[in-house]
């Protein structure tokens, strides 16, 4: 189910922590931790250190996020 209440914003993984998390610098500096969507997972697509993501934030926890999409 889609929610139309998500922010979404750009940004890059800086490091990979266990359990599919990864911490994500935003393009406005901000550094947060954000874990795979199922869809990504269940396609076995791989994020590494330096890869550009799109990262989906809920208004509620804005330390908390949701990698939506890996750029090329």
């Amino acid at each position: 189910m889609a929610k139309d209440d998500v922010i979404e914003i750009d940004g890059n993984v800086i490091e990979a922590l266990p359990n599919a998390t990864f911490k994500v610098e935003l393009d406005n500096k901000h550094v947060i931790l954000c874990h795979i969507a199922g869809k990504m997972r269940m396609h076995y697509i791989r994020i590494m250190p330096g890869d550009r993501v799109k990262v989906e934030l809920t208004p509620y926890s804005l330390d908390k996020g949701r990698i939506t999409f890996r750029y090329k």
